[in-house]
């Protein structure tokens, strides 16, 4: 990987304004998230392992119901 990579998250960039968004990604950056008006409609995982075989799924909701999902994983190998 390229050297920027390395540098990521950024610990200056993370300070800025942290007093500020915290409370936000407190709130609303949990794994399932339900107000009024506002919650969690996807939720989606990639997986790479040590050979580039990636496996990415995604759960939708259907509808606006809570109560119905869709989900959908693809399979893939990364070229090298």
């Amino acid at each position: 990987f390229p050297t920027f990579f390395s540098q990521l998250p950024d610990p200056a960039i993370e300070d800025q304004g942290k007093d500020y968004i915290r409370p936000i990604l407190d709130k609303y950056a949990a794994l399932c998230v339900r107000c009024p008006g506002y919650g969690t409609r996807t939720n989606t995982v990639v997986l790479v392992d040590s050979e580039g075989c990636v496996t990415f799924t995604e759960r939708n909701m259907i509808n606006a119901d809570v109560n119905q999902w869709k989900t959908s994983t693809y399979e893939f190998k990364l070229h090298s």
